[in-house]
């Protein structure tokens, strides 16, 4: 049994859609769907009663989530006890950083940051959104990092957790170049021949970005799903041997734009842009979260206040 499957129940008895939870869950439907089987088949009875709207728990459903509920806050604390131990002395922040963001920006971010503000020591924790999201709401982490999107939120309650936006990506089809430097692949692709597609695994945040891109595309696109990751930098090195092509952020091929060894398979009608934005918890007590809290406030009120100028 995985923790994630009893949170995955939870989250359902609480919102009692199987979409809407898993949208908090920040997972697919039928991954949620699947999960939740998983549990089932772990326990050897049925825990949810699909034949009603909204979803209702079972009897023997109910009963496990109430003491499924105290058993996971007691484990959950008991970790968090144990990891304190083990934090960074003086002063120092657990972050949790999306996987692209942990390699590309924030160690520029961290950089720039400490060069007008106090040093302080940072343990980063490389992360799938969803995980950061847990890490953050259990006390694992004092910072999360990830990736936004208007059309992807992350749902996270407002009185619980503050939000400012760090910077932006741009979020682009891209692919190897021919002997001529021009596309390997071109989108949108015709059914006489599709373009073979690089793409994120379903339960990645860039993974339903891209599919909203290539849902909302000015053209129906023809693609073929040639190969699935869940990392961008994984999804970078197929693009360069030539695979196919995928979307990615900006930041995470700086270098390989640069050089040539890529280049964009489409026009700006693909393409988006992703915030970079922080989270932190407003029950956060750790005081170098707190300061640091307070000079993104201020950098975001000067970013603010120039662009109105």
């Amino acid at each position: 049994m995985q923790i994630k499957w009893l949170e995955d129940l939870l989250a359902l008895s609480e919102w009692k859609t199987f979409s809407r939870a898993a949208e908090v869950r920040c997972i697919t439907q039928s991954a949620l769907s699947r999960r939740i089987r998983s549990l089932e088949d772990w326990v050897g009875v049925e825990l949810v009663d699909r034949g009603t709207f909204p979803v209702q728990l079972t009897a023997a459903g109910r009963s496990f989530c109430e003491e499924g509920r105290e058993t996971l806050t007691g484990l959950l604390k008991l970790r968090s006890a144990l990891r304190e131990v083990e934090r960074m002395p003086g002063r120092s922040l657990q972050i949790a950083a999306g996987h692209s963001l942990s390699m590309t920006f924030l160690p520029k971010w961290l950089t720039q940051f400490h060069q007008n503000n106090e040093q302080f020591s940072a343990r980063v924790v490389a992360a799938n959104i969803p995980d950061a999201i847990i890490a953050l709401e259990e006390g694992s982490c004092d910072l999360m990092i990830v990736y936004h999107h208007p059309l992807a939120p992350i749902l996270l309650d407002p009185e619980k957790f503050r939000s400012l936006t760090l910077g932006s990506d741009a979020f682009f089809p891209l692919c190897a170049p021919d002997k001529k430097g021009q596309p390997l692949y071109r989108l949108p692709g015709t059914s006489a021949r599709p373009v073979p597609f690089l793409a994120y695994t379903a339960t990645t945040f860039l993974g339903r970005v891209a599919e909203i891109m290539i849902k909302n595309g000015a053209k129906v696109n023809v693609l073929e799903r040639c190969y699935e990751a869940d990392m961008a930098m994984l999804l970078v090195r197929m693009a360069i041997e030539g695979y196919g092509v995928a979307w990615l952020p900006q930041s995470a091929v700086i270098d390989e734009l640069r050089r040539g060894q890529l280049v964009r398979a489409g026009g700006d009608e693909w393409s988006t842009r992703l915030e970079i934005r922080s989270y932190c918890s407003v029950t956060n007590k750790n005081p170098t979260m707190h300061s640091l809290w307070k000079s993104l406030e201020e950098a975001s009120l000067d970013l603010h206040g120039k662009s109105a100028d």
